[in-house]
């Protein structure tokens, strides 16, 4: 099976970027715990654009990803960060090896 990456970016409501990282944070954690076709997941702070935060995340497969999109962690970070976030644009992505 093929590795899948995604490249995501979020915009967050004004001023609350600094407040939103916290909850990515520990989603990033509970994934890497607890799902195990979850390879890396990382949070990137841009320095020149306000209320943007991006992500690296790469998953086993797509089938890792589809449960990632379905599991427990994404469920509970979508209730901690509510109103925090503005959009949400990902790009899912092949790894080559």
């Amino acid at each position: 099976m093929a590795k899948l990456a995604v490249v995501a970016t979020i915009k967050t409501a004004a001023g609350k970027r600094t407040e939103y990282p916290k909850h990515l944070n520990a989603h990033a954690l509970r994934c890497r715990a607890a799902e195990p076709g979850t390879l890396a997941f990382e949070i990137l702070v841009p320095q020149e654009e306000a209320d943007t935060v991006m992500l690296y995340e790469v998953y086993a497969s797509r089938e890792a990803f589809d449960a990632h999109l379905t599991g427990a962690s994404i469920q509970q970070m979508r209730h901690d960060s509510a109103g925090l976030q503005v959009s949400l644009n990902g790009v899912r992505c092949n790894l080559t090896e």
